[in-house]
């Protein structure tokens, strides 16, 4: 390797050939670019507290501010015995253009230095020194650290090599726009930050809502996966045993009822595949079936002894609803109490179940907490699972707090009438020709 190789790619080349192009990046490439500075949000955390009128007023306060400290530099240009117009107006435009081109005002600056410098008797006079230092503030504000640091630095060098290598006299320039500086970058870097963390938060949010949403739908298919495989089963054994129960059934007859079994356990096979996946790795299909409605008077049984006061009201003939959407009913029910217990301790709450024609109507309230116990906060999971259920089966469901400070969830889920099993003759069961049925809390009819 030669000389010139090993300096060309030593760490200190490097540096210097990187401050080089952060220089023509940041101070030399679209210098006369048209940026002008935005207003203030108006829902900022101080603004939006403000009156309508005064707020549109107050969005435009770093423009009035800048002019403000374009007003004083001139002023300051006056204060000069010789050239006063020139002393002040001059350096003023360079801290006017901060609002559209900050950039070129920086520039600006420089050559407004060296024309008032010849003008007058010193580099810096009053004004041209209040003039470089809001221009630096205002532009490092509109930029990045780097930019501000690269404009400190050429602020520097120039008042040196003007000054014919003494520098005193700029000294107390930079030393009080390094201060100047340091502070916009703090505050720069605190905002960045906070921005950052506002971004991760919402992403956290979304990812964590959408995590809840799959792991609603994995319960629901897993759930759902039992009940359509038992109905598959049922149907395959009973199209194995149907031709034994006819007396010389015809071959026909016969190939029909193999065709359904063997698409019966195809099916079967096919739904344990697909749906088999959302199964996680240490889930235990429950030894039990899955609950229906004709097991709601052992939840409310459950609760109670929780200390939740519950009462049951139906209305309506009760007969058997398809087994996924009892399944859904149980299990809204069940989230819905469970939201009692925990945003409402002390509280009542009352289930209905409205058997219609269409479908069930279901609705659970809440009245509102009550005694020492504090309410815990939750996550909002329960409502987005009930809503995934009734969402599954075309339903429509509203959730929302009570004029006395309690808690309703209404839902109605539809049955077609295809789907609906007949309904008992009359004088086959009690149930069959009640219209209302009421539990009172401790469970009697």
């Amino acid at each position: 390797m030669t000389e010139t190789q090993t300096k060309t790619s030593g760490p200190e080349f490097r540096a210097a050939a990187g401050a080089i192009d952060g220089l023509r990046n940041d101070l030399m490439r679209d210098v006369l670019a048209y940026r002008p500075l935005p207003p203030l949000n108006p829902d900022g955390r101080l603004i939006r507290r403000l009156p309508e009128g005064l707020r549109k007023a107050t969005v435009w306060t770093p423009h009035a501010l800048v002019l403000f400290a374009a007003f004083l530099v001139m002023m300051a240009g006056f204060a000069e015995w010789n050239h006063r117009f020139l002393m002040g107006v001059v350096p003023a435009i360079p801290v006017a253009m901060t609002l559209i081109r900050p950039v070129a005002a920086f520039w600006a600056s420089m050559l407004a230095t060296v024309f008032c410098g010849i003008l007058g008797s010193e580099l810096w006079g009053p004004s041209t020194f209040a003039a470089q230092v809001v221009v630096l503030v205002v532009v490092a504000a509109r930029t990045r650290p780097r930019t501000a640091a690269l404009m400190w630095l050429l602020t520097l060098l120039f008042g040196v090599l003007v000054e014919g290598g003494d520098p005193s006299i700029t000294a107390p320039l930079v030393t009080l726009s390094a201060f100047a500086l340091l502070v916009v970058a703090v505050v720069q870097i605190r905002r960045d930050a906070e921005r950052e963390v506002t971004v991760q938060r919402t992403v956290t949010a979304v990812e964590r809502d959408r995590r809840t949403l799959l792991e609603e739908r994995t319960t629901i298919a897993r759930e759902l996966h039992d009940v359509v495989a038992h109905h598959m089963s049922v149907v395959a054994i009973q199209a194995e045993a149907a031709p034994y129960r006819v007396e010389n059934p015809p071959p026909e007859l016969e190939q029909a009822f193999v065709t359904i079994r063997e698409n019966a356990v195809a099916a079967l096979t096919e739904l344990r595949r697909v749906l088999g996946v959302v199964r996680a790795e240490d889930y235990e299909a429950p030894d039990a079936p899955q609950p229906t409605l004709a097991a709601l008077d052992g939840l409310l049984d459950n609760v109670r002894e929780t200390g939740l006061e519950t009462e049951k009201v139906i209305t309506g003939a009760v007969r058997e609803l398809p087994q996924g959407v009892e399944l859904s009913a149980y299990r809204i029910v069940q989230e819905a109490l469970s939201n009692s217990l925990r945003h409402a301790p002390g509280s009542t709450a009352r289930v209905e179940l409205g058997y219609v024609l269409g479908g069930l109507g279901l609705r659970v309230v809440n009245g509102p907490a009550r005694g020492l116990v504090k309410p815990s906060p939750g996550a909002g999971h329960g409502i987005t699972g009930m809503r995934e259920r009734v969402a599954m089966l075309n339903g429509e469901m509203t959730a929302g707090t009570t004029a006395d400070g309690g808690y309703e969830v209404a839902v109605f889920l539809p049955v077609p009438l295809s789907e609906q099993p007949e309904r008992p003759e009359s004088g086959d069961t009690a149930e069959g020709n009640a219209d209302t049925v009421v539990i009172d809390r401790d469970g009697r009819a």
